[in-house]
């Protein structure tokens, strides 16, 4: 065993643990920096086959594309990252398998306001198309105002979720494993089905399923039901805590740890020498939190209009109400007094004005060096246990992952640390999972 410069043990030679990358190509939000010049479109398709081919050259494990349901509203108008909309996840894959050949295509849809069956043909019929390449963020929303595009409209209790999620994919299931094999019935408190599977098994039989969140009913429906989670830790000590408690989840289930694989989500900014990288890395969160992003951050969980306010100065010295209407279609804070007390402690003891306090509270786990260094930190990750691989999240659309693609990749795979080549063609192979089996369970049929 080595040991990493944090004083955490690490593998060596045989036993060294494969890397696993991913690239997202992140939609809407803070975190990608769309008003720079260099930014290209977020809904034509250009944008989408750049970023996968260039992946795929880079002998990445899978493309990873966010979903959002509905357009969010601030302060009664569309909010401002937002207004370029939101293409359909099932037509961009499709599109995409058809200029790949080898790269995972995971895709996020929704289990509070689908049907089992439309996502079962769906991912079914998308992993026939790619050969194999399928895989379904599954994630849930209790989110009201979402739920008024759907036909049942509302929503579901936080408590519901999970449980709904969890029948969801045991229907999706029994559709995957159903052809020939007499109708799928089931009947339970969220769904009462019964029909015929429509499409023969996939390549992968079933396709990869990823799920993201970091709650304690996230991890347990990861454990039983997910072959990957999407999570976020900044440091080795977070990260091999929640992958000793994930892991530990799965084996509770009777799985095989193992083929429960950990993406912590990260960014990584890439300069000629340490400083470069640092400066860089400072360039971009000051671009990515503008002077209006700050203070509709803050807007989210005061649930009151900060215009008046200076985002170079202090924090609000108004308190906290809870009002729904400043920001739809976003998770409101269930405390937003205790949120913001601990928003004021953090600022005073270390001076910071509001921008400088945002771009804190929402700058993602980074890799930030030289490209041996980010090589180093990523491999570093991987053999001390703190993940299995890394979904990274470019700060630009589509070419903010160009430096990994060009001055990482290569270094890691100099050095044996990360695939020179594909050694199979699903995504299922490329991450060393295996195709699950055929239910044993007796199925009703007639």
């Amino acid at each position: 065993m080595g040991t990493a410069v944090t004083g955490i043990p690490v593998r060596e030679g045989a036993q060294r643990k494969p890397i696993h990358l991913a690239a997202h190509f992140p939609g809407v939000n803070h975190n990608t920096v769309w008003s720079d010049p260099a930014a290209r479109s977020q809904v034509e398709f250009d944008s989408f086959t750049y970023l996968a081919r260039a992946a795929e050259r880079a002998r990445f494990d899978f493309f990873f594309l966010a979903e959002g349901l509905r357009l969010r509203e601030h302060l009664g108008r569309i909010h401002d990252l937002d207004v370029v909309g939101r293409p359909d996840t099932f037509t961009v894959l499709a599109g995409l398998a058809a200029v790949t050949d080898r790269l995972g295509l995971a895709g996020t849809i929704n289990t509070t306001f689908n049907e089992p069956f439309d996502v079962a043909r769906q991912f079914a019929t998308l992993d026939h198309l790619s050969d194999g390449r399928a895989a379904w963020n599954m994630v849930t929303s209790s989110d009201a105002f979402t739920g008024a595009n759907f036909r049942r409209g509302g929503f579901l209790d936080h408590a519901d979720r999970y449980q709904r999620a969890d029948e969801f994919v045991t229907v999706a299931r029994e559709f995957w494993d159903g052809w020939g094999r007499g109708d799928v019935v089931h009947r339970g408190p969220g769904f009462d089905v019964r029909g015929a599977a429509p499409l023969p098994r996939s390549p992968q039989g079933h396709p990869v399923l990823l799920q993201a969140g970091d709650s304690g009913e996230g991890r347990d429906f990861a454990a039983g039901r997910a072959d990957a989670i999407f999570t976020r830790h900044g440091t080795l000590e977070s990260g091999r805590a929640f992958y000793v408690d994930v892991k530990a989840r799965a084996a509770g289930r009777g799985r095989n740890p193992e083929h429960l694989k950990v993406f912590p989500g990260a960014a990584a900014v890439v300069g000629d020498t340490p400083e470069e990288a640092a400066d860089l890395a400072r360039h971009i969160r000051r671009r990515q939190v503008g002077p209006q992003t700050a203070l509709n951050f803050l807007e989210q969980v005061w649930g009151r209009s900060l215009q008046g306010f200076d985002p170079d100065g202090p924090l609000p010295d108004v308190e906290p109400v809870f009002d729904t209407r400043v920001v739809q279609g976003r998770v409101q804070h269930a405390d937003p007094r205790a949120v913001v007390a601990t928003y004021r402690e953090r600022a005073e003891a270390r001076g910071l004005s509001i921008r400088e306090l945002v771009i804190e509270l929402n700058t993602r786990p980074q890799f930030v060096g030289t490209p041996e260094q980010v090589a180093d930190e990523i491999d570093t990750f991987i053999q001390a246990d703190a993940a299995d691989g890394f979904i990274l999240v470019p700060h630009l659309t589509p070419t903010g992952l160009d430096a990994v693609f060009d001055r990482v990749v290569p270094i890691l795979q100099e050095r044996g640390a990360f695939r020179a080549e594909y050694e199979g063609d699903t995504l299922r192979e490329h991450l060393g999972l295996p195709v699950p089996r055929l239910e044993d369970a007796a199925r009703r049929t007639g």
